[in-house]
């Protein structure tokens, strides 16, 4: 089920009804009711493998008690080690399968060798690399004594299939998010304004921006072999505008959705370009997974603890596994590759702890140094965007060898000019809200509260109304739906 769908308008007022009309007393049987609102959510797409979802978390409950339960630590490793195995084997499988026979074959072929093999007709689970994420950390934070079991199964049902992130994040936490569903929760007035203040926020960069900006990228990376190189960037452009509201959209709703069940989510986005190094913009990206990736690889890898050559090796690994985890194609790899070299000259330079804190924090405009960096921040990571929008390899090598060409400063070429100059429009429009807002957890959290009532009815009705010109009659799926 999409957020941006009819299905989802019926479902959640239901979902909102039958929690604090029905259950607001009794905390477990609104816990029960997430689950069963979940499993529709998620079997909505395919009922099949619900099956998958109830496996992991049964598995990695009954886990999380043994592991508690046991004193050695051999056996306590052993149990750690199931769920690695049952979790990650089951997301190699449905996600890397073909990818690895296609590579193995491939390998073979470059020395001359021919190999046949049979492809399986595998569909990939909506989510699953999310999920599997999130009952992962919750087996090894027991196993490193940071968290202590919960004994409600109910509780940790709800907690893994919750359906506001269950499908594309935020990556939570056991510690953070688990112990909400063991306490009381009662119904908090400006908790859901705020809520769905958010969740429109998030629908809006869905609709208007991301769904928009999808017809340029689309349209540019299908034509990569005619465009010229400033055409193709432009393209690019639009693409790094596209899944950016496509993805920070996506936890938006997913945050303020949440909100109206009075739960909280961590933040997923912080304004990402506005970043002023490689370092600060994965600080403000995807921070459910680059934190994930920081407390469970990064740092039992060592981190930067050891010397300078192996602080580059953990580097690399993170991020070459970061881009595996976004898809089975060597793009994904590539794209992570790349992100390891941007940021190594930070790493040697020791500057990768530089910006802590938001750009221009203490006034209206950025400084000329700070716009500067901004720009080239924001190019490095349109250019790696390309790797991860492009079909394969080769295609990516096309567009990149176009990019530094002459052709790059061509007059870009588009056949639909006026979509291209409502794209720029909505673009600047949308920029100019997301820098005002940026010191917020999103951007029009706070942007008008000062305003008489009026005043901010009007800017939320503008919104909708945005969202109504600009909805499609058919629902686009969310790009990380994929992963």
């Amino acid at each position: 089920m999409l957020f941006n769908s009819i299905d989802f308008l019926f479902f959640l007022p239901i979902v909102f009804v039958v929690y604090w009309g029905v259950f607001r007393n009794n905390y477990q049987y609104q816990n029960g009711s997430i689950v069963l609102a979940s499993y529709i959510f998620y079997g909505w797409w395919d009922v099949r493998f619900l099956a998958l979802i109830v496996f992991s978390s049964v598995l990695d409950f009954g886990i999380g008690l043994k592991i508690d339960q046991t004193k050695n630590t051999k056996i306590k490793k052993r149990w750690l080690w199931l769920s690695l195995s049952a979790n990650l084997g089951i997301l190699g499988f449905f996600k890397y399968y073909n990818f690895f026979i296609d590579s193995f074959v491939q390998g073979f072929t470059f020395f001359g060798i021919s190999l046949e093999t049979t492809h399986m007709q595998i569909i990939l689970p909506v989510g699953i690399s999310f999920y599997t994420f999130q009952t992962l950390s919750y087996t090894i934070d027991i196993f490193r004594n940071q968290l202590k079991p919960t004994r409600n199964i109910v509780a940790f049902l709800a907690f893994v299939s919750f359906f506001p992130q269950l499908v594309a994040g935020p990556i939570e936490r056991a510690r953070h998010l688990l112990p909400q569903f063991h306490k009381k929760r009662t119904f908090n007035y400006s908790e859901s304004v705020d809520g769905l203040k958010q969740f429109l926020w998030g629908l809006f960069k869905k609709v208007v921006i991301a769904d928009s900006c999808a017809e340029m990228a689309d349209w540019a990376f299908a034509h990569a072999d005619t465009y010229s190189g400033s055409s193709l960037y432009l393209g690019a452009i639009f693409f790094a505008f596209q899944i950016y509201g496509d993805f920070s959209g996506y936890s938006d709703m997913a945050i303020g959705t949440a909100k109206l069940f009075n739960f909280r989510l961590q933040q997923n986005f912080a304004f990402p370009y506005f970043s002023r190094n490689i370092a600060e913009f994965w600080r403000r990206w995807h921070i459910s997974l680059s934190t994930w990736f920081r407390d469970y690889l990064y740092i039992p890898l060592g981190g930067s603890r050891g010397n300078k050559w192996s602080t580059i090796r953990n580097v690399c690994i993170v991020f070459v596994i970061s881009g595996f985890w976004h898809g089975a194609n060597w793009t994904f790899i590539g794209w992570g590759v790349l992100h390891a070299l941007f940021f190594l000259p930070l790493i040697l330079q020791k500057k990768n702890r530089t910006y802590l804190d938001t750009v221009a924090s203490n006034s209206v405009f950025p400084s000329f140094k700070e716009i500067v960096q901004m720009l080239i921040t924001f190019n490095l990571v349109t250019f790696a965007w390309i790797l991860f929008r492009a079909t394969d390899i080769h295609q990516a090598i096309l567009i990149y060898s176009k990019i530094l060409s002459p052709t790059l400063f061509e007059t870009p070429e588009y056949v639909y000019i006026d979509v291209l100059i409502r794209c720029v429009f909505l673009i600047i429009i949308f920029g100019i809200i997301e820098w005002i807002g940026r010191r917020e957890q999103y951007a029009i959290e706070k942007i008008v509260s000062a305003y008489p009532r009026y005043i901010r009815w009007s800017f939320y009705s503008f919104i909708i109304v945005l969202i109504g010109v600009f909805a499609k009659t058919k629902e686009s799926p969310f790009i990380y739906f994929q992963f």
